[in-house]
């Protein structure tokens, strides 16, 4: 079945210059029960720069495919167009934290503070009665969470630290000996707590999502408190019967690449100006302090590199991963050829960070933890390799925001969701972003090389050996960050114009790839290189 469509050659080139809204085509046919529509034909990109072609009038087939949600991809940039804006912080995205994963470590760790403050704010008498706290990990929670640090995550979230101001070496340290006892406070009423208290529970019946915590409060005969959380990704929680927050009406409305282009374009200014002026209504923060956190973000990304590139040794678990970071970075000086070095450099910086983040250090998620080599990396090389000021990185860290909200906002940035392609995946897109953003490109450009990266990285999986973010991870932020890097070549040397995929369009693929991907490969080292490898 096919349903026409013409429009005057006007009308056509102003929708080339604004970008086609297809939410009024999805609007049409859904009045007729139809499908939205996938991939229209186009006349020849001659016919639209030919004066005398403007005189007369194109028809568009656009073929109806039922049963699966599809993007319109075409030149106009037509896309789905979401019910709801992004309402996403820039200080959500980047959080400074323990490692080795947001999902695993920042997450469980933010859902036990906040079961803590229900304990406290519990009535004194409830309180008194508690004799047990016991807490149940499911899916890949269970299945790895005693290689990510999981239950030290959750442990020092009941003690009341917080994943920004914690101490990672104590935090290392938690639960080290199976006998020692710890205590949690509940108002002026001490809950004993030990090793046992935790379960890894399997994979779980019927769970809202897959990353579950459930807690309990025990009384000597029922259970008096419960919570029940979800470790969504890059260290977002949600609570079991959570409403939404009320959020402030922004002064940007989008939901994705498309609109936000248009944003930029019709404005005439540049992205990161369109976001910081969201934030500070998001954040209810004047200009300067954004400013602030931005740079305390990038100050904590260069310090995990720093403290990376003096750190060797052996990592923490069963593997026996020997640091790299530092041997490349000091045999790259001796590299004579500076293409050599200069890439050589690139992975060193990497790889710093992303072993910081697997021996459980401090590291910023980017969007995730597992993920948090690959801006870092970038971030170094510009300042060390290129001087760029301290306003061009913030602008640049601004613009891989933005690819992380509408990649968040419309399909995951979750391992146990869509694999790495949403970790590194997403991580490199937002890389090359920064890269182009901060060296000037147009939005174009930022689009392209983020659609770029993206599509490179679709159908990655996440199969962590022995469930510990070293094997492939490692490594994998290293290829990330030179596959942004080589993304914002390509996009900023080329033709923008001749880029035929949009970064929606490529969002999406990786939601669908990521739904249709066996959980095996989606955190729980139960397939790929987690079950190839035979540690001797």
């Amino acid at each position: 079945m096919k349903v026409l469509f013409s429009f005057s050659a006007e009308r056509i080139q102003q929708r080339f210059n604004t970008s086609y809204n297809y939410s009024r085509t999805i609007s049409s046919l859904n009045r007729k029960n139809l499908s939205p529509p996938q991939q229209p034909t186009y006349a020849p990109q001659n016919s639209l720069k030919d004066p005398g072609g403007l005189k007369q009038k194109f028809a568009y087939p656009f073929y109806i495919l039922y049963n699966q949600r599809k993007v319109l991809s075409s030149r106009f940039h037509c896309e789905p167009t979401m019910t709801t804006a992004i309402t996403t912080s820039l200080f959500d995205i980047f959080k400074i934290g323990p490692g080795p994963s947001s999902s695993h470590t920042i997450g469980p760790m933010k859902a036990a503070g906040a079961f803590l403050q229900k304990l406290q704010t519990a009535d004194p008498d409830l309180q008194k009665q508690i004799v047990s706290l016991d807490v149940s990990l499911y899916g890949s929670l269970s299945a790895t969470g005693m290689g990510h640090g999981t239950h030290k995550a959750v442990l020092g979230g009941l003690l009341g630290w917080t994943p920004e101001s914690c101490n990672a070496d104590r935090l290392l340290d938690l639960l080290c000996r199976e006998e020692e006892k710890y205590e949690i406070c509940a108002g002026k009423h001490m809950i004993p707590f030990h090793a046992t208290n935790i379960h890894f529970a399997g994979p779980g019946d019927n769970l809202h999502y897959q990353n579950t915590l459930i807690f309990e409060a025990k009384g000597k005969e029922k259970t008096l408190i419960t919570g029940e959380y979800y470790s969504i990704g890059g260290g977002f929680i949600r609570e079991k019967g959570e409403q939404e927050a009320i959020v402030p009406v922004l002064p940007h409305s989008f939901s994705n690449m498309t609109e936000l282009s248009r944003i930029v374009q019709d404005q005439q200014r540049p992205l990161h100006e369109i976001i910081l002026e969201n934030e500070e209504k998001l954040s209810n923060s004047s200009r300067e302090e954004l400013a602030e956190g931005l740079d305390r973000i990038l100050a904590a990304m260069k310090e995990a590199v720093e403290n990376g590139l003096a750190e060797d040794g052996i990592l923490p678990g069963p593997i026996g991963l020997q640091r790299k970071a530092q041997v490349l970075h000091l045999h790259s000086q001796a590299i004579a050829n500076s293409h050599d070095r200069f890439l050589a450099a690139l992975n060193a910086y990497a790889l710093a960070a992303s072993e910081e983040n697997a021996a459980g250090r401090k590291v910023v998620t980017a969007p995730t933890s597992g993920s948090a080599g690959i801006i870092p990396g970038i971030v170094t090389l510009l300042e060390r390799n290129f001087n760029l000021s301290p306003e061009q990185l913030r602008n640049g860290l601004v613009a891989a925001a933005a690819i992380a909200f509408v990649a968040r906002h419309n399909a995951s940035i979750a391992g146990a969701e869509v694999g790495c392609q949403g970790e590194v995946g997403v991580a490199s897109a937002m890389a090359a972003a920064f890269l182009a953003h901060a060296n000037g490109a147009t939005i174009r450009q930022v689009e392209n090389a983020a659609e770029i990266a993206l599509e490179h990285h679709l159908g990655l999986t996440c199969d962590p050996i022995e469930g510990y973010v070293q094997i492939p991870c490692i490594e994998r932020n290293a290829m990330g960050a030179v596959s942004a890097y080589n993304s914002y070549i390509l996009a900023t040397v080329g033709e923008p114009l001749r880029q035929k995929i949009s970064f929606d369009q490529v969002v999406e693929a990786m939601r669908i790839t990521g739904k249709e991907m066996s959980s095996k490969y989606k955190e729980t080292a139960q397939g790929g290189l987690a079950v190839c490898y035979v540690h001797c």
